[in-house]
């Protein structure tokens, strides 16, 4: 993996496609040492899940 740049369009990617065996690979390698890279694919997964149930109407009904 060369740059973290390189690490978060990969994760960004892989909402959308499956990652090839070697992207899944450096991308292992490079969350297993950066600790920034592997906050930001925290935040990705919880800004997906929040996009997701707001698309579904949100958890609970607001309109009482």
């Amino acid at each position: 993996m060369k740059s973290c740049r390189e690490a978060t369009r990969l994760m960004s990617e892989s909402q959308e496609r499956s990652l090839k065996v070697r992207e899944q690979a450096r991308l292992g390698l490079h969350l297993a040492m950066c600790t920034p890279c592997r906050n930001f694919g925290k935040q990705l997964k919880i800004l997906r899940r929040i996009s997701k149930s707001y698309v579904k109407g949100g958890p609970e009904d607001t309109k009482k």
